[in-house]
């Protein structure tokens, strides 16, 4: 699990049937104190996280399948949670 920002979304107009419906997310893995950790990610979100938005992602691909419902889906990434920041003393930018 790591926590990430929401950069935008994806739109596909062909992609695998597992994902039909899913909202594609792309987000920035963030390290301890808040710096980019590496190159930007797609992520499946039912969770409704819009862009600036704080997230928990996790790679669990086997997870991620299981939530598509489908075990050979090529979903590797997906929002866990949203952060919330109030009252958080962490700063986030």
């Amino acid at each position: 699990m790591q926590i990430a920002r929401v950069d935008g979304q994806a739109v596909s107009t062909v992609k695998h049937p597992s994902l039909q419906g899913w909202r594609l997310l792309l987000v920035q893995p963030l390290g301890v104190a808040g710096q980019d950790d590496g190159e930007p990610l797609l992520t499946i979100d039912h969770l409704g996280a819009g862009p600036g938005s704080m997230v928990i992602i996790s790679n669990d691909g086997a997870g991620a399948r299981e939530l598509v419902g489908n075990k050979n889906s090529p979903v590797r990434w997906m929002v866990l949670g949203i952060c919330d920041r109030s009252g958080a003393e962490s700063d986030w930018s």
